[in-house]
């Protein structure tokens, strides 16, 4: 089977990679947006989902996959941040509390659909402006959902605790990925 992987993330990227599966990197352009009737917790498969349909018709022996990752504080969706203020507005928000990160996966065939999804809870510790400002300044989070990466400075210096699986947190759900891939 040819692996296609519609996704730009180079995170998703290594992480596929590194569970030694070979793929072909493809586009897809879609508007992503959620229906207000969506419930947070859902919003991760409608994306992945959606991705996956507008795409081209598959072959026989190709295999795409997509993915969504939402972080969601008190019933609230935080995407990726348009800016230095949003961004910074997304982290004060997140600052000394639990969130909820969604991953969702869709792995498609010529006959079948099959997406899952997985949540983990990730506990940030306070984090101070100037701390916010230096995570914005050096690592520029703008292509991330919630506008952090768990893999960099600062999930390293300010999550306290995740419950869940970690690569969920850094955008797709290994272990799920893995289970399909081998039942397919």
């Amino acid at each position: 089977m040819k692996i296609l992987l519609a996704s730009q993330s180079p995170r998703r990227k290594e992480l596929l990679s590194s569970l030694g599966f070979g793929f072909e990197v493809v586009k897809i352009d879609c508007e992503e947006i959620v229906p207000e009737d969506i419930k947070v917790g859902e919003s991760a498969a409608y994306l992945s989902e959606l991705k996956a349909n507008v795409f081209r018709d598959l072959a026989d022996d190709e295999v795409l996959i997509t993915a969504d990752t939402v972080v969601a504080t008190e019933n609230q969706f935080l995407g990726k941040p348009l800016d230095e203020d949003e961004a910074r507005k997304m982290l004060k928000l997140l600052s000394g509390k639990t969130h909820q990160v969604y991953t969702a996966v869709t792995i498609k065939t010529l006959d079948k659909t099959i997406t899952e999804t997985d949540v983990a809870d990730v506990e940030f510790e306070e984090i101070s402006d100037e701390e916010i400002d230096f995570y914005i300044k050096n690592y520029q989070p703008f292509d991330k959902a919630g506008s952090y990466g768990i893999q960099e400075w600062l999930g390293m210096a300010k999550i306290k605790n995740i419950k869940g699986s970690y690569y969920t947190i850094m955008g797709l759900p290994t272990h799920l990925v893995y289970q399909i891939l081998k039942n397919i």
